[in-house]
């Protein structure tokens, strides 16, 4: 079969793309804004990438045609579609009908983490021989694919979004999935782009939850009020909590300063976990990774040793380079929380120099300016911080800058930015990234502009 998907390069077309490829599909795709490292990935399978989107893309005619959330009436891809009465579907229906099946799913949903969380728990499972098909929002560290299809008897694991499937289809993509096992990892308002408020947001983690059959389960963070009300909703599988308080079902303990150590415990079980991650909130991504794996029979134990190897996925603390002692990390982060924790857990490891944060908010959300308030305090724990202001941005980033609590500067121009970092940096420094795009090639700019120093 011949499957076109119009929005491929997307985390999750692009990953859907590879598991169609994997089913022995012709797959082909366009797109407006082509960059790795997803589109290196979807070369490397055989997959046709076409840059742009037009009506001349669906010939010859596909057998069917998947349509990404960001495309809407308009477009003339999708316009071609409906005027040649094409065979179309979302993306995350399709992963139901062709990849999902009969499998035993789990699924990681939640604010911040998923990414991270899945590529943990995937690796837990293979670590164990499982051999898990998977389907991760991101290129994880562990394996050379971000999706899989796996042995069929293993369990799937899937990244569990929030956001909506496709023009024609506004429920989560989440709600496709019915998974056995759920991680409800966090919540908070995000998505200010389809979502009025968090109600709407717990609306939808309710869908997802009533999905979840009464043989399965849900493992649920503790101590937080939204998924507490979620629950509240109605709640017919049986629920697990995992925190850093006493009472939680899955508990952290003995976490170091630097967040490279801790220990997680079930019952009368333990096992402590030495890695190269930071921050407190990647402890907890692991401990509810290491409670998901042992719904499906992995002990804890050898949970903790597969942690041990783990390597974050690419863009979460990824180091770029280094130039004369001055480091260069790429970092996902764009909701104020996911800055704030980034940054947080960075001051910790790295105590030798300063830590510079360069942050361009370029997120749905963020070009409505509903996290404008936050921004400044969420990068706070940075020595400096460096705003570049995109040209799709409609607010001033310089309101964020007056109220910052650290030195912070406005950028419209990359090579000002560049040149300003090239300037101010010094030997030990770290100078994270911060952007959900392709930040216009930030990071290899700046590594070869401080090697020409």
């Amino acid at each position: 079969m011949h499957i076109h998907v119009v929005g491929i390069c997307g985390t999750f077309m692009g990953s859907l793309a590879l598991l169609a490829r994997a089913q022995g599909h012709r797959v082909t795709g366009s797109d407006a804004n082509v960059y790795p490292p997803m589109s290196t990935q979807l070369e490397k399978q055989g997959i046709t990438l076409i840059d742009g989107f037009s009506a001349d893309n669906l010939s010859p005619r596909p057998d069917l045609v998947v349509i990404g959330n960001a495309l809407s009436r308009g477009n003339p891809e999708v316009e071609a579609v409906l005027d040649q009465r094409l065979h179309y579907v979302s993306g995350p229906q399709l992963l139901r009908e062709q990849v999902l099946g009969e499998r035993q799913v789990l699924a990681v949903a939640g604010t911040h983490g998923k990414t991270t969380t899945v590529s943990m728990l995937a690796w837990i499972l293979d670590y164990a021989g499982m051999q898990p098909g998977f389907l991760i929002g991101g290129v994880p560290g562990n394996f050379d694919v971000s999706a899989r299809i796996g042995d069929q008897r293993a369990p799937f694991v899937v990244e569990a979004d929030e956001y909506d499937s496709a023009f024609f289809d506004k429920r989560s993509k989440f709600v496709h999935y019915r998974p056995d096992v759920a991680v409800l990892n966090n919540l908070e308002y995000d998505h200010a782009d389809i979502f009025p408020d968090l109600a709407a947001i717990e609306r939808q983690f309710h869908h997802l939850v009533r999905t979840v059959p009464a043989h399965g389960r849900l493992l649920v963070a503790a101590q937080q009020p939204a998924l507490e009300r979620v629950i509240e909703m109605g709640c017919w599988t049986p629920v697990e909590h995992f925190g850093t308080s006493a009472d939680s079902d899955w508990q952290l303990l003995n976490s170091t300063p630097d967040g490279k150590g801790f220990t997680l415990r079930y019952g009368d079980q333990t096992a402590s976990v030495e890695w190269s991650l930071s921050g407190s909130y990647n402890q907890l991504n692991a401990l509810a990774a290491a409670a998901a794996a042992q719904s499906v029979g992995v002990p804890l134990a050898t949970a903790a040793q597969a942690l041990a190897q783990f390597k974050a996925p690419r863009r979460r603390q990824e180091v770029r380079g280094t130039v004369a002692d001055i480091t260069v990390m790429d970092d996902f982060a764009h909701h104020p929380t996911a800055i704030a924790q980034t940054l947080d857990g960075l001051q910790a490891q790295h105590s030798d120099g300063r830590v510079l944060a360069v942050i361009e908010p370029r997120s749905n959300t963020m070009k409505l300016g509903a996290m404008r308030d936050r921004l400044a305090e969420a990068a706070a724990k940075a020595d400096a911080v460096y705003w570049y202001q995109p040209p799709h941005l409609d607010w001033s980033l310089q309101e964020v800058a007056d109220v910052s609590p650290v030195p912070a500067r406005v950028f419209t121009s990359m090579d000002a930015l560049i040149a300003t970092l090239v300037k101010d940096a010094r030997a030990a420094d770290l100078i994270v990234g911060m952007s959900n795009g392709s930040f216009d090639g930030f990071h290899q700019k700046l590594l070869d502009a401080l090697a020409q120093q």
